[in-house]
C-alpha cells in the first residue's frame, strides 16, 4: 500500500529515482487522455506550460481523468504530475507579480510546480512562498513579526536565509483536495514542500538555466523548500553560443556549470534531474542523479533493477 499521496516524493525519500514523461509543450490536456496516462510507466507526469499553452481548463479535466483511470499499479491514487510555469524566476518582483499562475495550477489539483530560469535566490523564496499557506511557518524567519504584530502596523523581512511568510491564499482547495483524495482541511495541511516540511506532498523545483543562475545556484539551491533542480543545457547553451543542444560529453564551460549545479544540490539534499539514455543511467543513477528525463521506458527498466526497486510500476 502507497505510504504518501505523491508517488515520486515516497520514492525519493527511499533514495530511489524517479522516472518521467512530457514534454515542454504539447501534452494534450484532456479527460480522455487523463484516463489513459493513469497507468504509465513513469512514476510522474511533466506538463510542460513554460512553452505550452497555459491551459487551465484542460488541466483540470485532465487531472479528473487520472483519478477516473486509477489507481495506478502502485496503488497511488494518480502518477505525480508536474507543471512548468510559465513565469521564469529572474527576480523576486517578476515572481511575486506572476504568483497567480502558481495559485491557478496548485488549484487543479497537481504535485509540483517547476520554475523556469531560476536566477537569484531572491525571486526563488518568493516562489516556494507563494506555493505555501501562510499558517504554516517551517523554514519561516523566527524573527519576522507575528500576524497580530502586522495587524498593528509592523514590518519586517526574513534574514539570513530564512522564509517569508506564505501567500497562497484559501479558496482552491474546493477543486485541489478531491483529485488528492482529501478533506479540504487534510488538504491544507498536506500541501506542503517536501521535504521542509517531512509530511508535505507539494515537489517543488527550479531550472537552472542562464548564466546568472548558474552565477548565484549555490545561494538558489539552499533556499528552504525545493525538492529537486536541473541544469537547462538547452537555454544555457544557446546563452554559450551553441545552436544545437549540448548532450555528454559537456564543453567545457558546460561541464563546469554542470558539476557547480550538482555539487549544491548534494550540499543541501536536493533531488539533480537530468536526462539519461539506456547506456549512461547505471553510471548517473551511481554519481547520485534522482530525477530522470528521457522519456523511455527501457532507460526506467535498467535503472529501477539496478537500484533494486520494489515498489509497483
Amino acid at each position: 500500500m502507497p505510504q504518501r499521496i505523491n508517488r515520486a516524493i515516497e520514492l525519493l525519500a527511499q533514495d530511489q529515482a524517479i522516472y518521467y514523461v512530457g514534454g515542454h509543450s504539447g501534452h494534450v490536456l484532456t479527460r480522455a487522455q487523463g484516463r489513459e496516462d493513469a497507468l504509465t510507466w513513469a512514476d510522474y507526469i511533466n506538463v510542460g506550460m513554460e512553452h505550452g499553452a497555459f491551459d487551465m481548463t484542460g488541466l483540470a479535466e485532465y487531472m479528473a481523468g487520472l483519478v477516473e483511470g486509477g489507481p495506478t499499479r502502485s496503488g497511488h491514487r494518480t502518477p505525480t504530475v508536474i507543471v512548468e510555469a510559465p513565469v521564469n524566476g529572474t527576480d523576486a518582483a517578476n515572481v511575486r507579480f506572476n504568483a497567480w499562475q502558481f495559485r491557478q495550477i496548485l488549484g487543479r489539483g497537481v504535485h509540483g510546480v517547476l520554475l523556469c530560469q531560476a536566477e537569484s535566490a531572491e525571486a526563488v523564496r518568493a516562489f516556494v512562498e507563494s506555493c505555501r499557506y501562510p499558517h504554516h511557518r517551517a523554514g519561516v524567519d523566527p524573527a519576522l513579526p507575528s500576524p497580530l504584530e502586522r495587524m498593528r502596523g509592523a514590518v519586517g523581512a526574513a534574514a539570513n536565509g530564512g522564509l517569508g511568510i506564505g501567500t497562497r491564499g484559501r479558496g482552491s482547495e474546493a477543486t485541489a483536495a478531491p483529485i488528492w483524495g482529501l478533506s479540504a482541511e487534510a488538504y491544507i495541511a498536506r500541501c506542503e514542500p517536501w521535504p521542509l516540511n517531512p509530511d508535505g506532498e507539494l515537489l517543488l523545483g527550479v531550472k537552472l538555466e542562464s548564466p546568472e543562475g548558474i552565477a548565484n545556484c549555490e545561494a538558489i539551491l539552499a533556499v528552504p523548500g525545493l525538492g529537486f533542480a536541473e541544469l537547462g543545457p538547452g537555454d544555457l547553451g544557446l546563452s554559450l553560443g551553441y545552436v544545437s543542444v549540448p548532450r555528454h560529453p559537456y564543453p567545457p564551460e558546460m561541464r563546469e556549470a554542470r558539476e557547480r549545479v550538482f555539487a549544491a544540490c548534494r550540499k543541501n539534499r536536493i533531488a539533480f534531474l537530468e536526462t539519461a539514455a539506456p547506456e549512461t543511467i547505471l553510471r548517473q543513477l551511481d554519481e547520485g542523479v534522482r530525477v530522470i528525463a528521457g522519456h523511455r521506458e527501457d532507460t526506467a527498466r535498467i535503472g529501477r533493477a539496478h537500484q533494486r526497486r520494489t515498489m509497483p510500476v
